[in-house]
C-alpha cells in the first residue's frame, strides 16, 4: 500500500466507494483504486476548488472530440459537493491503461495540454499561499540568483550544487506564464487505443518551457530516458528553464536527494 495509508472510511463514503482498494500505478505511487475513482493523497483544498471544475469541463471537452489527441482524468467530487475529504482528491480511474515512459510522447502530449490549459486558465491562479514543499521549492527556483544560492543553510550537502546554478542563471529571463503541469513525466497513461490520459494535474503559473524542462530532466534521471535529451538545453531559454527545473528539484527533492544524478545531468548542460 502507499506510504500514505489508505482513505478512512468516511473518505470512501463521501466519495461512494466499496471499501476494498488497490495501489494503482503511475503518479508518485501513492493514489489506489476503489471501486470507479482513484483516490489521491496530499490534495490541498483551496487549490482543488479552483482547479478542479476547469479541468472536469476541459476533460469532458476533450473526451467529446472526434480526433483525440490527448486526454485528461476526469476530477470528481465528493457526494457533499467538495474536492478533498480529508485531504484526498478523486478522479475517475481510467482501466486498460499502460504508464507512458516514452520521452517524445510525453514532451508533445504536454505540448498539447499546455495549448488547452492556456485556453482554460486565462488568470493567475492563488498559488501563491501553498506551503508545501513543491510550492516552496518553485518560488526559490524562480528567485533571484542570489536568493537562490542561499535557499538552503551552508552545511546543506545541496548548498555547493544551488551556488553552482545560480552563477549560470540569467535574472533578466522572463518567457509568458501560464497554467503548467509541473509534474507530467510519470503522470502519462496510454489508453487502449494508444491515446495519452494526463493525470494528477501539479498546477503551478510558469513558462512551459519551465514545465516542459522538468518533464525531460524527471524522464532522463528516474524513467531511463537517453540522457542525451539534456543537449537540446544547453543555450537560451531552454538552458534558463533547464537551471531553474533542476533548482525546483533539488529543493524539492530534499536534503537527501540524489545529487550524483544532478550532478551528471549539469555536466552535460555546462562546460
Amino acid at each position: 500500500m502507499s506510504e500514505a495509508g489508505e482513505p478512512s472510511s468516511r473518505v470512501l463514503d463521501l466519495f461512494a466507494v466499496p471499501g476494498q482498494v488497490r495501489p494503482v500505478p503511475g503518479g508518485r505511487g501513492v493514489s489506489v483504486v476503489a471501486g470507479d475513482l482513484v483516490l489521491s493523497p496530499g490534495r490541498d483544498a483551496g487549490t482543488a476548488a479552483w482547479l478542479n471544475p476547469a479541468l472536469a469541463r476541459l476533460a469532458v471537452d476533450l473526451d467529446q472530440r472526434d480526433a483525440r489527441a490527448v486526454r485528461l482524468a476526469v476530477p470528481v467530487p465528493a457526494r457533499d459537493g467538495s474536492w478533498v475529504v480529508e485531504g484526498w482528491g478523486a478522479s475517475r480511474y481510467e482501466p486498460r491503461t499502460a504508464v507512458c515512459h516514452d520521452l517524445p510522447v510525453l514532451v508533445a502530449t504536454g505540448r498539447l495540454l499546455h495549448a488547452h490549459l492556456a485556453r482554460a486558465f486565462r488568470r493567475p491562479p492563488p498559488l501563491h499561499r501553498r506551503q508545501d514543499r513543491w510550492a516552496v521549492a518553485d518560488r526559490a527556483a524562480f528567485s533571484d540568483p542570489g536568493a537562490l544560492s542561499s535557499a538552503v543553510a551552508p552545511e546543506d550537502p545541496r548548498s555547493g550544487f544551488l551556488v553552482r546554478l545560480a552563477k549560470r542563471v540569467d535574472a533578466a529571463w522572463s518567457a509568458p506564464a501560464q497554467l503548467v503541469h509541473g509534474d507530467l513525466a510519470g503522470n502519462v497513461l496510454l489508453d487502449a487505443k494508444g491515446v495519452p490520459v494526463v493525470i494528477d494535474v501539479s498546477p503551478y503559473w510558469r513558462p512551459v518551457a519551465w514545465a516542459e524542462a522538468v518533464c525531460v530532466l524527471d524522464a532522463v534521471l528516474w524513467l531511463g530516458a537517453d540522457a542525451r535529451a539534456l543537449e537540446a538545453w544547453r543555450r537560451g531559454a531552454e538552458l534558463q528553464g533547464m537551471l531553474r527545473a533542476m533548482a525546483f528539484r533539488v529543493l524539492s527533492d530534499g536534503p537527501q536527494c540524489d545529487l550524483a544524478r544532478y550532478r551528471s545531468a549539469l555536466g552535460r548542460l555546462v562546460d
